[in-house]
């Protein structure tokens, strides 16, 4: 099966470096535990935990995005894996002590009901005390619909919801653009 950032993957780097917001927040975090990336694509989060020494675990569906991740972990030996999966079919949540999504998640129409299934999944099987971290676009009613998702069998405590502005540059093109984000972590 031909997956789709397979293609845009042939670009190293992709996406540009990781949000300064969440790599505070984990620079920051008094705890250094076990982390999942879901959807972790080429690793710019994933690298960029297990360079501050945290354990990481990438889950993505780009074989192409997985190899790259894995090749700078093994080159610079951080305790980073990654694994071709399907991320709505991963159930090994209580096994992390953070759960990340940075821009997984878009709501539309048509994946709409199958992402909050995902987060209804994760938040029900992460384990008590463990870490969700949501980045989301601000656009919409996205945010709204992710915390409804997130709330749906109770409230949980909200340890960060932050608003920021992802900048993403491209050097070789010259674009530049600026999207509204939302970072949000819950504590079970």
């Amino acid at each position: 099966m031909t997956v789709t950032y397979d293609k845009y993957y042939q670009t190293q780097n992709l996406f540009g470096e990781p949000s300064p917001e969440l790599i505070a927040f984990f620079a920051e975090f008094p705890m250094n535990g076990k982390v999942l990336d879901l959807g972790c694509g080429q690793g710019r989060d994933a690298i960029a935990l297990a360079r501050l020494g945290y354990p990481v675990t990438g889950i993505d569906n780009s074989k192409v995005g997985i190899d790259q991740m894995n090749e700078i972990g093994h080159s610079e030996n951080l305790d980073l894996v990654g694994h071709v999966r399907d991320i709505y079919a991963f159930d090994r949540f209580s096994e992390f002590d953070f759960v990340l999504l940075d821009s997984m998640f878009h709501f539309t129409k048509k994946d709409k009901e199958k992402e909050i299934g995902l987060i209804k999944k994760i938040v029900s099987d992460m384990r008590k005390g463990s870490l969700l971290l949501v980045c989301i676009q601000d656009t919409g009613d996205k945010v709204q619909t992710l915390n409804k998702a997130i709330d749906i069998e109770r409230k949980h405590k909200r340890l960060s919801d932050k608003e920021f502005k992802y900048i993403f540059e491209d050097s070789e093109s010259g674009h530049k653009s600026e999207t509204d984000y939302r970072m949000i972590v819950i504590e079970k």
